[in-house]
């Protein structure tokens, strides 16, 4: 897929990080993030606020600093995944173990009303059986994110700023989604 789209997409970009790519406070290794996304073609639409978040999954590492994006780009989602984990690599993100600690972790969460491959693998991934899902990755972009519905640490930012977005196969808001998670998966989500 070499050509881009005719026309822009908005897609949704969650942001974290739970280690200092360079001695800075995490919230600036995220601020200097969010300007290589934009310089990197991304037209940002909206940006979330910064908040602190316990390591995921508990243990694995110091807390986190979390966001969210909305940008507008003509690439097709694959694209801008693979933009993505370019932007990950120049803040020496080095991918050796699932949900191991990060300088910079870029996940494409949602791209309009796209499922991608399709409807069956999204639910083939959404299904994974938990002890299962540190050790699994798919070997190709799965949208929407198969388990941001489950994630405080992902939904309260894009809430922040794409509250109204449908989930294209749970058919809820991000907002009606985060309604269902645990009070104390939310009181651990600390604005910053």
């Amino acid at each position: 897929m070499g050509t881009l789209r005719k026309d822009g997409r908005l897609q949704l970009v969650a942001l974290g990080a739970n280690v200092s790519a360079n001695g800075e406070p995490l919230t600036q290794n995220l601020s200097h993030a969010i300007k290589a996304i934009s310089d990197s073609g991304f037209d940002l639409r909206a940006v979330s606020r910064f908040f602190s978040t316990p390591c995921f999954p508990a243990g694995a590492g110091p807390d986190y600093v979390n966001a969210a994006l909305v940008v507008r780009t003509a690439l097709f989602p694959s694209q801008s995944l693979e933009r993505l984990h370019e932007i990950e690599a120049q803040f020496g993100r080095e991918r050796v173990q699932r949900w191991g600690q990060r300088t910079l972790d870029l996940d494409l969460i949602g791209v309009g009303d796209d499922v991608l491959p399709d409807e069956a693998e999204y639910h083939r991934w959404r299904a994974l059986d938990p002890a299962l899902q540190a050790q699994a990755a798919p070997d190709r972009l799965i949208l929407p994110h198969p388990r941001l519905q489950d994630r405080a640490f992902v939904l309260v930012p894009l809430v922040d700023i794409a509250r109204h977005w449908p989930h294209p196969v749970l058919g809820e808001t991000l907002e009606q989604l985060l309604s269902r998670l645990p009070q104390q998966d939310l009181a651990e989500v600390v604005p910053l």
